[in-house]
């Protein structure tokens, strides 16, 4: 009996230490379970806290972000303004520039055609002399033959000469009467000729390119009437009057 009862609380005595080291177990188990929720939830929490702290800081950043794009904006703006200021400078300067080169050659082109005008048209005296002494003198043995030609050689050189500076006559015999170009010292009244129409020059006048060395003076046909006669002798009368 003594025994069975032995047996009996040795039994009880396992099981409830069995009983108390179950509990244990469960609680060890209960607590690692805790604990892992419990690093699981920190470090989630952690995660969270890191999403909303970066999302925070992006949402901060825009503002900074735009603030920067405007200012780069507003400085690109700035930056073409003065591009294009500057360009139109460059630009006028450039015009003003090229009318002023213009302007100086053509002053220059002026200025060189006023002084070899001046010049060539002092020699045309002599070449009118060169002309009459041609006209007029007759030789009448060898030697003044041979004068003659030697001076004749000089006004050919003259007029070679003011032929290679394009210096060029007149033939205004035919043409119509041109105050620019021409300069009537008589009327012939006549039906032979167009009104206006310049029969016969009476000094030989001179261009170089389109410059009037000496203008050309000229008879000039008009119309026969019956006072043709007067008005022919009082022209005459004028040029008399004003040669004296």
């Amino acid at each position: 009996m003594a025994n069975e009862e032995q047996k009996m609380e040795i039994n009880t005595e396992t099981s409830e230490l069995k009983s108390v080291y179950d509990s244990s177990v469960k609680a060890e188990e209960d607590k690692e379970v805790k604990t892992s929720n419990s690093d699981e939830n920190l470090v989630v929490n952690q995660d969270i806290e890191s999403v909303e702290s970066e999302a925070e800081a992006e949402k901060n950043l825009i503002p900074d972000l735009t603030e920067k794009i405007n200012n780069l904006e507003t400085k690109l703006q700035e930056s073409n303004q003065k591009y294009e200021t500057l360009n139109n400078n460059h630009l006028r300067l450039n015009a003003e520039f090229d009318n002023y080169r213009k302007r100086s050659v053509k002053e220059k082109e002026d200025l060189e055609i006023k002084v070899k005008c001046k010049t060539i048209s002092d020699l045309l005296s002599v070449v009118d002399n060169f002309e009459r002494a041609r006209n007029s003198i007759s030789p009448a043995n060898d030697g003044e033959a041979a004068i003659h030609k030697s001076y004749q050689g000089v006004y050919k050189t003259l007029v070679d000469s003011l032929k290679r500076l394009g210096v060029g006559p007149m033939r205004p015999e035919g043409e119509i009467f041109n105050p620019l170009y021409h300069e009537a010292m008589l009327r012939e009244y006549t039906d032979e000729y167009p009104e206006g129409t310049i029969i016969e020059e009476l000094m030989r006048g001179y261009i170089l390119g389109e410059q009037v060395l000496r203008h050309s003076m000229v008879k000039v046909a008009a119309p026969k009437t019956s006072n043709s006669s007067d008005s022919e002798n009082n022209l005459g009368r004028e040029e008399k009057e004003s040669e004296e």
